[in-house]
């Protein structure tokens, strides 16, 4: 069901100190699925098109503020700089809000909410006539919830806080999920007679619903599908309850999409990332930020690709890139590291233990293993040995070095940006390359092998090195010349 219901404005509740978290960061700021708790929820509420967003702030105001600028510039912030309750807290939010319509007000610290299930809540309000209704939801464990009061025909009577609920109150599993939506002028007119007459000495968003009730308006508890929607967070482990719920939902999502996830209870991916179908992630893999995988790649087993473009048919195994783009059928791994700025071209490979960053490797290129490729460019057809470094920083700047095409870099090859090996051209292995290779070349850069007889039996005497040498007939010799 969806509903076109008319909301004024969307008040999200996030003045909270979040001391249960323990962290010098707001609550609402921690990370789910590569989003904060709160772009979560204002994201849901997006979703109903309302007129105006309003957020409460409080403690962390000024990262939380900045954090809403990046969001939704659209929305305003409210300063409530005495946290005196829900109640206090829409009551500043309300000042200057739009008398018609509905508002809905929420918690800012419920990130599995869904824009269908506020929608589908809107609908059912609207439909039933209602002044004010309230999300709830059938707990397992309704501990610490405030609990739905309804009378013997079903109809609630009142919501209370588990601090002031009686024995048998407590026994109820029907919970408020801190989601309501009111009628503008009911609730302005209403929350206005608040008081603080409760354990903790707050002013109760509850509250307005037995003061509308009483007033003669009619009032609805509506009963969410699924609880583990309305879930809230408070300290760590309910942030790790959440984030396994939210990324069982997300792969779920992209299983019956088309992609194959062996092992989903290992696999985390960013809400934010995209994957084409008929890709296969392997156990132990990571997906964050802006990634986009296309049809046919790999992934995995145990890797972490952060805001990375994987194109068809590539694989990527057991490795770590972030900030790069893989080409079409391109190879990277194992135990690579792609960093920001690289680009592989279609058929490309970086193997084992190569770290590659801020550089093109052309079509049909391979870095194999065992390197380093810094600020470089390296053309198409080229195959670098192993164990090459490209020496692109003097210890005050980077240097870049330009590769051409088919060139046969030889394995332990030093070359010292900035230089440029031409088309066609060698290096010899062990070289160190310090001046431009010209095309069809090849480059010898190293010293000639000296042979010094007899030294082990002179210099290690007493070593197990010196026991096999004479055991293969070396002697000691006064010659210290080359040979």
């Amino acid at each position: 069901m969806t509903s076109r219901v008319q909301v004024g404005a969307a008040i999200v509740l996030a003045a909270g100190e979040g001391t249960r978290m323990k962290s010098s960061t707001s609550k609402v700021l921690h990370s789910i699925a590569g989003k904060t708790i709160l772009n979560h929820v204002v994201d849901a509420v997006k979703e109903l098109s309302p007129a105006q967003i309003r957020i409460v702030v409080g403690a962390s105001r000024e990262s939380v503020e900045a954090h809403v600028k990046e969001i939704a510039p659209q929305a305003l912030t409210v300063f409530q700089e005495v946290r005196n309750g829900t109640g206090g807290a829409a009551q500043l939010a309300l000042a200057a809000a739009p008398t018609s319509g509905n508002v809905i007000i929420l918690a800012g610290d419920t990130p599995l909410l869904t824009g269908t299930t506020l929608a589908d809540f809107a609908s059912v309000h609207a439909e039933h006539g209602n002044l004010a209704s309230v999300l709830t939801a059938e707990m397992p464990d309704a501990s610490g919830y405030g609990r739905i009061v309804r009378d013997e025909n079903g109809f609630i009577t009142k919501i209370v806080e588990e601090r002031d609920a009686s024995d048998f109150e407590k026994l109820i599993d029907e919970v408020n999920t801190g989601v309501y939506i009111f009628d503008a002028a009911a609730l302005s007119a209403s929350i206005k007679k608040l008081n603080t007459n409760n354990s903790q000495g707050e002013l109760y968003l509850t509250d307005v619903i037995a003061l509308i009730k009483s007033d003669g308006g009619k009032v609805g508890a509506i009963l969410s599908n699924d609880y583990t929607e309305t879930l809230g967070i408070n300290d760590r482990s309910q942030l790790a309850e959440c984030a396994a719920i939210m990324r069982d939902r997300i792969n779920d999502g992209h299983m019956r999409a088309g992609v194959s996830i062996v092992d989903p209870t290992t696999t985390w991916i960013d809400s934010t990332v995209k994957i084409a179908k008929d890709v296969t992630i392997l156990p132990g893999s990571a997906l964050h930020g802006s990634t986009s995988v296309e049809t046919g790649a790999v992934i995995g087993p145990r890797t972490t690709l952060t805001d990375v473009v994987v194109k068809a048919g590539a694989k990527v195994v057991e490795s770590n890139c972030t900030g790069s783009e893989i080409g079409e059928n391109a190879n990277v791994g194992p135990f690579s590291y792609l960093r920001a700025g690289t680009k592989l071209a279609a058929g490309a490979k970086a193997g084992a233990y190569v770290e590659i960053k801020n550089s093109t490797v052309g079509e049909g290129s391979k870095v194999p293993h065992l390197s380093y490729v810094g600020d470089a460019t390296i053309g198409s057809g080229t195959n670098i040995g192993a164990a090459t470094i490209f020496v692109n920083y003097d210890g005050v700047d980077k240097h870049k070095t330009v590769i051409g095409d088919e060139v046969r870099i030889g394995s332990d090859t030093m070359l010292v940006a900035p230089v440029s090996v031409g088309d066609g051209a060698y290096t010899a292995a062990g070289s160190v390359i310090t001046e431009d290779v010209p095309a069809g070349s090849i480059a010898v850069a190293r010293a000639k092998q000296r042979n010094i007889l007899g030294w082990v039996l002179r210099k290690r005497a007493n070593t197990k090195s010196a026991e096999a040498a004479r055991n293969a007939g070396a002697t000691e010799t006064s010659d210290t010349g080359a040979n």
